[in-house]
């Protein structure tokens, strides 16, 4: 199952981060301990970010899927 998260915010990062885009997030405990998020950003590769920037989101297992099948 992947994880998703929508930006909220961007500031410095508006070249990696595009506001409101949904963005797949990989769990990392120790990013977590420094209120970081793992991000896979426009480069397809992932990066931290502050958390702030981002609420993770539930997605629907159907609405999971068609983004599989979409990208």
């Amino acid at each position: 199952m992947k994880l998703y998260a929508i930006c909220l915010k961007n500031d410095g990062y508006d070249a990696s981060l595009e506001l409101r885009k949904l963005y797949e997030y990989i769990p990392d405990k120790d990013a977590e301990d420094h209120d970081q998020i793992r991000i896979v950003d426009e480069s397809g590769e992932d990066y931290l970010y502050p958390k702030v920037f981002f609420m993770e989101l539930q997605i629907p297992k159907a609405v999971e899927e068609a983004l599989s099948h979409a990208a």
